[in-house]
Order: structure tokens, then sequence, then C-alpha cells
């Protein structure tokens, strides 16, 4: 743990050193699929050829290899097998978009974000006693991909994908059970959810503060209780992400009422895991540089140009 704490450390002093090696190694990963062989990785040297020569791209001109993958095809965006796909509303013209999840990207993104989490939290809590229970775990469904009834690919919230695929260090520390965790009836879910929790020494939770607020409200209601703390008192910490926490803060309070509760933010989305609040003394998300995820910027007033102008800029604290 303290290892990794000085990693991050030293990734904070050299950020774009860090985001080179994420570039470098991300081409030279997939130079030999499809997408890679199009614009010619082979041979791409630094960051002001892969700017010049790969054009920024929009869901709809990716979503094309995406159905294909989705389909069963492999080697097109990524060379390693792809059979998990995230599905999110997202901000694109489509209903729904699909994220491609690779094994990588769960393995070096998504469940190292929850380790760095647990890692940064406890750094700024020496006393924590979170490891002294369970952790739960408040995801979305999975289903079977409809596209290729003879395929072995999957779809589901991110939070699904990643439920499914935890590795036993995490499900050894994590309730519910994966059956009720991945049931897709929201209204049984929750019932299930909370007698199955009840009982359990709960000393964090870690979800989407809408889907967490009604679960809490609902065990609250069985217990005929006023508190949340009244059912698990050994509760220290909610971490949340997915959307703003400020309008659902009073309301958390009001039934989890301690100054010692404490709140702690993520930035993880179907796409990727991108900052962990690193201070308990500021909201600040910390960006994680070195999750497999290359970042460039457009300007605001950019945004709806047909061709608009990345930036690679960070700037720091």
């Amino acid at each position: 743990m303290r290892k990794r704490i000085h990693q991050i450390e030293l990734f904070m002093k050299y950020p774009h050193d860090v985001q080179d090696e994420v570039l470098r190694r991300l081409i030279s990963t997939a130079r030999y699929t499809e997408f890679g062989q199009k614009y010619a990785f082979d041979d791409l040297i630094n960051y002001e050829d892969f700017k010049r020569r790969v054009p920024i791209h929009t869901y709809e001109q990716i979503f094309p290899y995406i159905n294909r993958a989705m389909h069963g095809e492999q080697n097109l965006l990524w060379p390693s097998e792809v059979k998990w796909f995230a599905k999110s509303s997202g901000t694109t013209n489509a209903r729904s978009k699909f994220i491609p999840v690779t094994p990588e990207a769960l393995e070096e993104c998504h469940f190292k974000g929850g380790k760095d989490l647990l890692s940064i939290f406890v750094n700024n809590n020496p006393d924590t006693r979170i490891f002294s229970g369970k952790g739960l775990g408040v995801g979305g469904s999975s289903q079977v991909n409809e596209f290729d009834p003879t395929s072995t690919s999957y779809y589901g919230d991110v939070s699904a994908v990643i439920i499914q695929n935890l590795p036993p260090w995490a499900e050894f520390i994590r309730t519910p059970s994966l059956e009720v965790a991945l049931m897709n009836n929201w209204e049984e879910k929750i019932e299930r959810l909370a007698r199955e929790t009840i009982g359990v020494n709960v000393t964090h939770i870690a979800g989407v503060p809408t889907w967490t607020v009604l679960l809490l409200q609902h065990i609250l209601a069985i217990e005929k209780k006023s508190s949340v703390l009244e059912v698990w008192p050994n509760l220290e910490v909610f971490f949340h992400g997915a959307v703003a926490f400020k309008p659902y803060k009073n309301l958390f309070k009001s039934i989890i009422p301690s100054d010692q509760m404490k709140y702690w933010e993520t930035y993880n989305a179907s796409e990727g895991f991108f900052g962990i609040q690193d201070q308990s003394n500021s909201e600040d998300l910390l960006l994680m540089l070195d999750y497999g995820v290359f970042y460039e910027f457009i300007r605001v007033e950019d945004l709806d140009d047909e061709y608009p102008e990345a930036f690679r800029w960070l700037r720091w604290r």
C-alpha cells in the first residue's frame, strides 16, 4: 500500500512522463489491430505523430467497430478478447452506447482504481476500521448480449460488469451475494439487498447516491429505525460517484446523523476509472494517470466544431 502511494506521488510530479509511457504502450499493443493498421501505429514515434495522424473520433464513428465486436469479431480496436460491454445512456446521439471492456481495462483500470481508492483512503485515515467488516456494493444489472445468440459476450451497467468479474480479494470483503447484486428487477432487488445485508457488519458502502439512498431508506423502513447507524453502527464511509453528490448530501446526513461519517468521491465511468478524491480536507479529484487511459482535452468553445483541435494540456495543483 505504501509503495503504491509513493508511485502516485511520483506521477503527480512527472505527469507528462507517465502519460508518454501510457501512449507508447497503447500504440504498441494495438499496432496489429484493424484500427492500428488503418492509422499505421507501427511507425508512430511520439504524441505529435499521433495527433497529426489519428483524427478525433465520435462514438458514432467508432460504433461500427464496436458493433462488429458485439457480433463476435476480434482484434478490431484491441488485440485481447473482448466479451464484456458496458451499457451507458451517455451523451451521444444513440439511445444507448456500448463500451468494450477488455481484460486489461478491468485489471489495470477499474480494479486498480478500487485498490487505489482504498489505499488513498487508508493513507488519509490511518485509524480506519473498514476492513473489520464488509463493503456494501450497490450496482446495476447484467444480461446476455442479445446481438449474437451464438456468442459468449455480455453487457450490463459498468458496475455490474465489474461485480461479475471481481477478483477473489474483492469478493471476500463485499456484500451482498453475486446473485442478488446482479438482479434485474429493481423492486425485488432492493428487498433482497435489504434483507441480505441488514445483519451484516457493514463498514463501508460503494455506489451511486441515487440507488444507495433508496436502499438505505428501505432498510430503515424495514427496521423501523431513524438512523442507518442503528443498523450498522460501524459504518464509516460512503464511496460515491457517477452523479453529483451535493444534491444528496443533506439527505444522507439526515439518515446518517454523524459528523464522523465520511463521504469520498470517485470518477468511475463506463469508459474507465478516471479520478479519486485524494485528500480528506478537499473534494478535488486526483486524475489517475497510469490506468491505461491517455488524456487529450478540447476547448469548450470548440465542442461544436466538426474537427476540433485536441490539446495535451494539464493543470496541476
